[in-house]
């Protein structure tokens, strides 16, 4: 077999021994060549390290693959089969920055929702079109999976202004979710499917089987009495009020919790930025501390350390979308990917989060006609922001942002809409070559 060529671009990020450990334990069935990890000049320290560790994991497994570190990301998309993405526009200083900027005018401060989510996709969203365009002229044929957040407004603005329509998001909260019910049940993973629909970090768990049968009013009742354990390491996590739960009757994802309980949410996090404390900064420890990990020249297995940054069953998740892609194994996964009238209400080229039908072909999502009427209102309201984020990270149209952030739950006026707005815009100027006239400007008023 001639094997097959995968590209990761932000290579050198702490989550890549996840990807490697998930590729070497899935060999015999998907065979990988070579992995190719890019990176840009200033993530050069962080690319040697991983490249390393991923060098000593693949020797002591035993399988014949090469690991290839670059910062020429031509030279790594040439012929490729698969690329990942999972970068940080800013790194993690950019992410501080839209936590604390936030958090200082008493506004949720998170990396994927509100404000902060808003900047990290501005940031973000030319810089992977960028990457479409090289994809397409270098590796034509070649599906990304995109594992960058917010991973369904950087799916639906690729869908939308991308060269290549072969593109999957992926997200690990609902893996998460499996994995919680599975544990809650007592039962292996295997044995668990939910039915998933809704956005990225706003998607819904409708319909939960044990071995085929409903169990979504057992786990529903477990939940409600707070049986559930937390889903992933880097949200508070709040008991949810019984009788919500019950009358939501659905399982929501972790991230629901900055929405239905955003007083709490909020004093959590303005308490601990009252001590200098933001989850980024957190981050920042962590990744320092895992760092320090990787460079040990005895160390051959990603460490159980990893598993507090937060990606927690990412390798799970991209690994074994890869394998299905690959093997046509039309097996049903959750991931981003176009409506096509899927979501009934959400516009047909718009990206959902859904559970498909995983063919050679790509994800088929399975249909799932109107969301409850219990959170239709709220996932349609948090799509119009994500289509207003997209057109304004696109043409750095300064009132497409305002009202996109207006109009998110997590933002109470458009005057202090305004006020954020400005003060993140010249805060990552470095990043938002599409706002400068509005940068130069506002610096101006100050």
């Amino acid at each position: 077999m001639k094997g097959l060529k995968i590209v990761t671009i932000g290579g050198g990020s702490s989550y890549t021994p996840e990807l490697v450990e998930g590729f070497i334990k899935r060999y015999d069935e998907l065979p990988v060549r070579e992995l190719w990890l890019v990176d840009i000049k200033e993530g050069e320290e962080k690319l040697n390290i991983v490249g390393d560790l991923a060098k000593r994991m693949v020797k002591k497994a035993g399988v014949p693959m090469e690991i290839h570190t670059t910062l020429n990301r031509r030279e790594a998309l040439k012929d490729a089969d698969f690329v990942t993405t999972q970068l940080r526009v800013g790194l993690l200083n950019a992410r501080i920055k839209d936590e604390r900027i936030p958090l200082s005018h008493g506004l949720i401060g998170q990396e994927t929702n509100g404000a902060g989510g808003m900047f990290k996709a501005l940031r973000t969203i030319p810089v992977i079109l960028d990457i479409d365009k090289d994809m397409a002229e270098l590796c034509p044929n070649a599906w990304l999976i995109n594992f960058t957040n917010p991973a369904g407004m950087v799916t639906e603005a690729l869908l939308r202004h991308g060269n290549n329509k072969k593109i999957i998001g992926l997200c690990n909260v609902p893996i998460g979710m499996e994995m919680a019910v599975a544990k809650l049940l007592d039962v292996d993973h295997s044995r668990i499917r939910i039915d998933f629909a809704g956005l990225n970090h706003m998607v819904f768990g409708n319909n939960i089987y044990k071995d085929g049968i409903n169990v979504t009013e057992e786990v529903i009742n477990k939940i409600a009495n707070g049986e559930m354990g937390g889903v992933v390491k880097n949200i508070k996590d709040f008991d949810w009020m019984p009788e919500f739960i019950k009358g939501l009757n659905i399982m929501p994802c972790p991230y629901h919790r900055y929405y239905f309980q955003t007083k709490e949410m909020l004093e959590d996090e303005l308490k601990e930025f009252s001590k200098g404390e933001t989850r980024a900064e957190v981050v920042k420890r962590l990744e320092d501390d895992l760092f320090e990990l990787y460079k040990d020249e005895n160390l051959n297995v990603k460490p159980p350390q990893l598993e507090k940054r937060g990606g927690a069953y990412y390798s799970d998740a991209a690994c074994r979308l890869i394998s299905s892609m690959y093997n046509d194994k039309k097996d049903i996964q959750p991931v981003n990917t176009r409506n096509n009238g899927a979501i009934k209400g959400i516009d047909e080229n718009s990206a959902v989060e859904i559970s498909c039908i995983i063919t050679k072909d790509g994800p088929k999502p399975i249909q799932v006609g109107e969301m409850n009427v219990q959170v239709n209102g709220l996932v349609q309201q948090i799509k119009s922001f994500e289509r207003l984020v997209i057109e304004a990270a696109v043409t750095g149209d300064y009132n497409k942002a305002l009202v996109a952030l207006t109009i998110n739950p997590l933002i109470p006026s458009d005057k202090m809409a305004k006020i954020v707005l400005d003060e993140l815009l010249v805060a990552h100027e470095d990043y938002l070559p599409q706002f400068k006239e509005v940068i130069e400007k506002l610096k101006k008023e100050k």
